[in-house]
């Protein structure tokens, strides 16, 4: 989700073991930036490409969802959808945790990578770990893990 350049979807379809990949983004130039970097690196023939808005335009069911989330807080007169999450830089995550949870299948899993700005609370009906952070000047990022919380 978020695919951007596309390196984490070329990373996964890189994996012997991962049979297709799902490259998702709501900016079209950003998925012709990842079809460049797939067919770079070979593996464009595992990598469907779809514009979409999150789940918007998806029916797909996945093990795994991968989603570096714009998660900064908006800025005045500065619009970027690869960083922007929304005014208190949560509202974009927010939507995609709800919508994530229609997608995943048994036992699918999220990695999320996050921002201490984004003001995230509370823990949208999944488990979070924690797998590791950074320290980065003002803020700090997050990857964590979610699973869908046991009923």
């Amino acid at each position: 989700m978020g695919t951007g350049s596309g390196i984490q979807a070329v990373t996964a379809a890189e994996k012997v073991e991962v049979t297709e990949v799902i490259a998702i983004d709501i900016n079209p130039n950003a998925l012709e930036a990842a079809k460049k970097m797939a067919k770079k690196n070979g593996v464009s023939h595992k990598i469907r490409f779809i514009e979409s808005n999150l789940f918007n335009s998806i029916e797909d069911d996945f093990d795994w969802i991968i989603f570096n989330a714009p998660y900064l807080p908006t800025e005045d007169n500065i619009m970027d959808v690869a960083l922007d999450g929304g005014s208190t830089g949560s509202e974009v995550i927010s939507c995609f945790l709800e919508g994530a949870k229609q997608h995943l299948k048994i036992n699918g899993q999220i990695l999320l990578v996050y921002s201490s700005l984004s003001n995230l609370q509370g823990d949208y009906g999944y488990l979070w770990e924690i797998l590791g952070k950074i320290d980065l000047f003002f803020e700090v990022i997050y990857c964590a893990l979610l699973k869908v919380t046991p009923i």
